[in-house]
């Protein structure tokens, strides 16, 4: 999960350095790519491969996409596992042709340094048109009476899908009315919420992320 420019802005505030990111997962042993902690961090990046390991970026066919843009991360290197236990169906669908399929949404940069974007499954596909909920989950997170967000994909018979938006306030005097015009000014037409819910808090795992798929689970 990307980490939202007001997070990071705020950390450095309060304890005058910068955040370094970097990018993994279990079944990569854990680590696929790093910033670089001599002073050239770039702060929105989870920084380049590790050694011996090899990235690419794929559309939904597998093809290799051009640099800058979007689509599933996949790694090949010594640290990515040999397969799930016992689980030979699950194992054929996360390494092909000796790739690990991510899951996740990222981007390379011409310099080499990579952007996760979002999980793919995460993804709000609105009349044709991709929506990340991390991009628009940022711009949310920039309003002073937002404490913390999260975008969901929810059925539409005009659009397929239109965006849901779940917030948790900062400010009890924040208004739906508020927010929408906040986002009007600051996204592009199709990703601007057509739902907005207050709640007291957001589901969230055992390390703190927020859990889009119980709220898109919910049944109205």
């Amino acid at each position: 999960m990307a980490i939202q420019k007001s997070v990071s802005d705020r950390w450095k505030e309060v304890t005058g350095n910068i955040l370094v990111e970097g990018y993994g997962m279990t079944e990569a042993s854990p680590v696929v790519t790093v910033n670089p902690i001599d002073g050239t961090a770039r702060i929105g990046s989870i920084g380049l491969p590790v050694p011996s390991t090899d990235v690419r970026i794929v559309d939904d066919n597998g093809n290799v996409q051009p640099i800058g843009q979007p689509g599933e991360i996949q790694v090949k290197g010594p640290q990515v596992m040999a397969g799930y236990y016992n689980k030979p169906s699950e194992t054929a669908n996360t390494i092909r042709d000796g790739w690990l399929c991510t899951g996740d949404i990222g981007i390379i940069e011409e310099d080499g340094y990579m952007r996760v974007v979002d999980r793919k499954k995460d993804m709000i596909l609105v009349s044709g048109f991709k929506v990340f909920p991390n991009e628009l989950e940022d711009v949310v997170a920039a309003h002073p009476k937002v404490k913390e967000s999260a975008a969901v994909g929810i059925p539409s018979e005009k659009s397929g899908e239109m965006v849901k938006l779940f917030v948790v306030k900062k400010d009890k005097s924040l208004s739906k009315e508020e927010l929408l015009q906040y986002c009007k000014e600051n996204l592009t037409g199709y990703k601007i919420p057509k739902e907005i819910e207050f709640r007291d808090s957001l589901p969230k795992s055992n390390v703190g992320k927020i859990l889009r798929r119980e709220l898109r689970d919910i049944k109205e």
